[in-house]
């Protein structure tokens, strides 16, 4: 292993560790610990001091075996101690011991605390950690990088009364003196410092279930033993799913899926002992909607998969971080799909496609892989390019390959670097080497270099069809960037219908006679935008095939990507989306209908809104009168989910008077399907006064599960009314609403219709406690918020702003924002003169 000494936040090689014993002693009332550890470690060359990571930590004292420490350095820039050895120490084997304490933090990060309320009215205190990526040095002094692997056997010393959980197994539990029990856990395999794990609070475990020999529990804050059902049922299957997938077994001596009540991501890997939000984890499948459980299905599905992709083979520097989330976002579509292929989970995949083709048509945007210096460089990887433009790549390369072959090559890397780490090539290298298929040189145009192509179908005057690339930018612009585009396309002619399948490179005719009709992206797997020049979109809608749910989701989404270009006139797409919405029963198609008909109505000027509100319910209708309010037995779940979307859009897009009043009633009412209950909280809340606001506030302190607090609290950023939306905005930092929380809560106000400015200003006098209280990696999110503000005035203002108070832990996702901002400007400016007038 070699030191990359031109990064100064990379540690020195001389000596590197083999094995850690950690005895660790929360004290959950003070909010602090005490800690040892001792460390195997190998001196791979003569050496007078030993670097490693230590932040927020005070190292009391240690020594080198017999040899003492001379002094401790700290150097809190790059979160390192130096410790100066008494005498040089020779090449071989060593022990290294250390004590030291340090505090709970309420940053959700390192060794840190989450608090709850139990069934007695009683504040509970849980100590717990989120390592990943550059944390474990908060918990204790360590080698904390990805490639360091080592073992780990951890104790914990807590209170008799608490439960202690960790990654290895409990192998024993003893008496420790005043009322503490000592609990010592089984080594763990060779793994990542950001992997590891140590939790103790007032918990609670379900019997386990075997699952091929592993036991499977979840792991819940007392009393939320009843929501834990769902979850392990989906999380056996999952485990069952990828042991089946990767031809190996689960790597670990146990897993433990755990709810955590305050949890700065949606959840986190930790080998054996996996965190959650705890709506993530703990539901009640009766009250939840179709769409609330498989969100918890995907992000256990995720989590699960991570135990190979990430902890079994793990990448060796942080810029490798989109890898294993990519390839575990694609893995969580499969399960899902073998878990309940009812929900056609590719088809839902599109939306959050969707949102990261957004981000990727933006001037600002990134490579899926780039390089990582510091922690907060890391920090600020963990965003859509990496989860969902990774995963729809990684999806493009499986459906070019083949499913059977990809998941070949899959199991030949995962075996052939088991505990071991990686680079990117590593990946394409094994499947090349299994498939016999270029697949780096396909690879590397989609992953180092950011951007997509729009392929463009065009029709000669001979009657042949041509496509070509260029790329896709929101502002119009373009450059030389070329991608393998791996196209499928179907082309109708007199004779019948073909696919053609090629890898696009330079513009190409598509042979044979001259077609009727094409579609392109047929699969609809391909990273990338298709315009049809001319006819041809009226072609393939006329005289083309019945497409299906998945094409027709293609269809719209770039459409309106066009339109946002300024390459579709807003009127043109509003057509479009009319003439497609009357025949439309897929859920999937109808929420990026809904979505981009939200989009307009937020956008158009108040003296054409009645206008537009009309066209939408004439859209709506026919799907409403095929769908209705009343379920029907046996019905599968996503018309329940739809009927729910078009209910919302009704009433709220279109302003309904009867779908309002019902959805009033049905607010108030027992019994209602949860998809059409959600969607009542949501039209009340849009279209309600001070007595609902109290009414929804109310059901939010008292919510029976996480889903419906979640419901009712964001319901809360759509009223419009500005004392309601004051209210809301200071429940955010007066602790009424958790941190984890407040930053999702903030960034709903900002995209109120009429008071996204008010919380604008909210947000710009209360800044410096905002970054105190939300925990860092929020706050970027927070401020995607900003794109709705879309005024010339607003956009300066919120420019001159981040400015002159700039974002360190996310400075890219916040020149997206403000790009995204400056591109909606300009939308505005299209929908008022096409939809409205110009008045703003």
């Amino acid at each position: 292993m070699a030191e990359d000494s031109s990064n100064p936040y990379r540690l020195p090689r001389g000596v590197v560790p083999r094995r850690y014993e950690l005895r660790l002693e929360p004290d959950l009332e003070a909010f602090t610990f005490a800690g040892t550890v001792g460390v195997d470690v190998e001196i791979l060359e003569p050496v007078d001091e030993i670097v490693l990571n230590a932040a927020e930590l005070e190292i009391n004292e240690g020594d080198l075996g017999d040899v003492a420490l001379a002094g401790i350095d700290y150097d809190d820039e790059h979160e390192r101690a130096v410790l100066r050895l008494g005498e040089s120490a020779s090449p071989g084997p060593a022990r290294l011991n250390l004590s030291f304490t340090g505090t709970l933090n309420d940053q959700l990060r390192g060794f840190y605390r989450s608090t709850f309320t139990d069934d007695d009215g009683d504040e509970r205190v849980i100590a717990t950690t989120q390592f990943e990526s550059t944390n474990a040095r908060r918990a204790f002094p360590c080698w904390d990088e990805p490639d360091l692997k080592a073992v780990f056997e951890v104790t914990l010393v807590v209170p008799k009364d608490l439960m202690a959980v960790s990654s290895g197994a409990e192998i024993n539990s003893q008496p420790a003196g005043n009322g503490r029990r000592e609990v010592a856990f089984a080594p763990t395999m060779e793994m990542s410092t950001y992997l590891l794990a140590f939790i103790v609070g007032p918990l609670e475990a379900t019997e386990p279930v075997d699952v091929n020999g592993t036991p499977l529990r979840i792991i819940h804050p007392v009393g939320k033993g009843h929501l834990t059902e769902f979850a392990l049922d989906a999380g056996a299957f999952c485990l069952g799913f990828f042991e089946d997938y990767f031809a190996i077994d689960y790597p670990g001596d146990k897993l433990d899926l755990v709810g955590i009540p305050d949890f700065a991501f949606g959840a986190m890997e930790n080998m054996g002992c996996v965190t959650f939000r705890e709506i993530l984890l703990l539901l009640d499948a009766d009250s939840s909607t179709q769409q609330e459980r498989q969100t918890a299905v995907d992000v256990i599905a995720h989590e699960l998969a991570h135990m190979w992709f990430g902890n079994l083979v793990t990448m060796k520097w942080w810029n490798g971080i989109w890898l294993k989330e990519a390839f575990a976002t694609f893995c969580e579509m499969l399960a899902v799909d073998a878990y309940r292929p009812d929900w056609k989970r590719w088809l839902a995949f599109g939306l959050s496609r969707a949102a990261a083709f957004d981000v990727d048509a933006l001037a600002a945007t990134r490579a899926i892989e780039y390089p990582v210096v510091s922690p907060a460089d890391a920090e600020g990887m963990y965003d859509l390019l990496t989860y969902e433009k990774g995963a729809a790549a990684v999806r493009m390369l499986e459906q070019y390959l083949g499913a059977d072959e990809f998941r070949n090559g899959v199991r030949h890397y995962l075996r052939r670097h088991s505990y071991a780490n990686t680079e990117t090539h590593d990946l394409w290298d094994a499947l090349a080497e299994s498939t016999g298929e270029p697949a780096r040189d396909v690879m590397d145009s989609w992953i180092f270099q950011g951007g997509h192509p729009v392929v463009t179908a065009a029709a000669r005057d001979d009657g042949t069809i041509t496509l070509s690339q260029s790329r896709f930018r929101y502002d119009g612009q373009t450059d030389d960037a070329r991608w393998q585009v791996p196209v499928v396309a179907i082309v109708g002619t007199d004779t019948g219908e073909r696919t053609d399948r090629l890898v696009l490179e330079d513009p190409v005719a598509l042979g044979g006679d001259s077609p009727d009709w094409v579609m392109v992206n047929a699969g609809a797997d391909g990273f990338y935008r298709v315009a049809y020049e001319g006819e041809l979109l009226g072609r393939l809608l006329d005289t083309g095939p019945d497409l299906d749910p998945l094409q027709r989701y293609v269809l719209v989404d770039d459409q309106w990507a066009l339109t946002v270009a300024d390459r579709l006139g807003v009127a043109d797409y509003l057509a479009f989306a009319e003439r497609l919405a009357t025949a439309e029963d897929d859920l999937a198609v109808w929420r990026r209908l809904a979505g981009t008909l939200g989009t307009l109505d937020h956008m158009v000027p108040d003296a054409g809104q009645a206008g537009l509100q009309t066209r939408v319910r004439a859209m709506v209708g026919p799907a409403w009168g095929r769908v209705g309010w009343e379920p029907v037995a046996g019905e599968n779940d996503r018309i329940g989910e739809l009927r729910g979307v078009l209910a919302r859009t009704l009433a709220v897009g279109g302003n309904d008077a009867e779908a309002i009043a019902r959805c009033r009633g049905l607010m108030a009412a027992e019994g209602v399907d949860p998809a059409l209950a959600a969607a009542a909280i949501a039209v009340v809340a849009a279209t309600g006064d001070e007595v609902d606001y109290e009414e929804i506030h109310q059901r939010y302190e008292n919510a029976p599960t996480p889903q419906l607090e979640l419901r009712y609290l964001m319901a809360l950023t759509t009223f419009d009314d500005p004392a309601l939306m004051d209210r809301t905005l200071a429940a955010t930092l007066d602790g009424t609403v958790r941190s984890q929380d407040a930053g999702f809560v903030l960034r709903g106000c900002l995209e109120n219709r009429d008071h996204g400015p008010r919380a604008w200003a909210y947000i710009a006098e209360q800044w410096a406690e905002i970054n105190q209280r939300l925990p860092s990696a929020i706050v970027p999110r927070m401020l995607g918020g900003i794109s709705a503000l879309s005024t010339p005035e607003l956009a300066t203002e919120v420019e001159a702003f981040l400015e002159a108070h700039p974002v360190p832990q996310g400075p890219l996702i916040v020149a997206q924002h403000l790009e995204r901002q400056k591109i909606n400007v300009q939308l505005r400016r299209r929908v008022q003169e096409e939809l409205g007038g110009t008045n703003t």
